[in-house]
């Protein structure tokens, strides 16, 4: 099948995609854009109480249904732990086979030149690294290269929120549902673990009521949902993306005209 527009987004854990771009995904995804997401870790850190293994599974089934809620296409979660991301060779290789595999027009992925998480920024490097190499032949020969390098740009995350740039911002109102029960697919995470690191698992809804789960999760994560300032152009739900410095060249204009935003 041919696509319009084919999009990778390239995370360091399992749900960072969804929180962060999921609403725009699925905007793209119904307008008929191939989209994929991929994790350079297995998640196997993020629980209070869940050991490696098990912890490991159930985020990749949590991964898998959330990426159903959004239309996305294809999971693909390296066998990394989570909290060892080191953006070495073997990752940037496994990135560079990703792009060209999924022939992406767009890349998306995280600041790699700020604070916040080490995994996030290791991520967003071996994106910067990866791109360079994305049309030459003689890197990753087993793996056609690209006829043109992809436009990358950058997700914002909590470590990135002061340095991120709002170059291209998407109303996400007609999405927010979508995005929502997405990052709710990932119960170990929004329901059990990030509650349990900051002080509020007893205020944790029943799975199942969804008024309460919705109502959880833009109470407790609303820099990443509701329309923030210096987000022009957009209702009250909104994703942001900032120009990338690697990769093709593209004016926020026309990655605006690409997405159809």
């Amino acid at each position: 099948m041919n696509y319009p527009l084919k999009v990778l987004v390239v995370e360091a854990h399992p749900d960072e995609a969804e929180m962060y771009s999921g609403g725009t995904m699925r905007l793209l995804a119904d307008k008929g854009a191939a989209v994929k997401f991929m994790s350079l870790t297995n998640g196997d850190a993020g629980h209070y109480q869940m050991d490696r293994e098990p912890l490991k599974r159930r985020r990749a089934r949590e991964a898998y249904t959330a990426a159903r809620h959004l239309g996305v296409l294809d999971y693909e979660i390296l066998d990394i732990h989570d909290g060892e991301l080191v953006p070495d060779l073997a990752v940037r290789t496994a990135v560079i086979s990703a792009i060209r595999r999924w022939q992406a027009d767009i890349v998306i992925t995280f600041h790699d030149d700020c604070p916040g998480h080490l995994d996030n920024r290791s991520a967003g490097r071996a994106v910067r690294e990866a791109s360079g190499f994305c049309t030459n032949g003689n890197i990753v020969p087993e793996v056609p290269p690209l006829a043109d390098a992809p436009i990358c740009l950058k997700m914002t995350d909590y470590g990135a929120i002061d340095v991120h740039k709002h170059d291209v911002v998407v109303d996400v109102g007609a999405s927010i549902d979508a995005k929502l029960k997405a990052c709710a697919a990932h119960a170990t995470q929004f329901y059990e673990f990030a509650p349990f690191e900051r002080g509020f698992l007893n205020e944790a809804p029943r799975i199942g009521d969804w008024a309460a789960e919705r109502a959880f999760i833009l109470k407790y994560w609303p820099e990443f949902m509701y329309t923030q300032s210096g987000m022009a152009g957009a209702g009250e739900f909104a994703e942001s993306f900032q120009l990338a410095d690697y990769g093709r060249k593209a004016t926020a204009k026309e990655v605006k005209a690409l997405l159809g935003v």
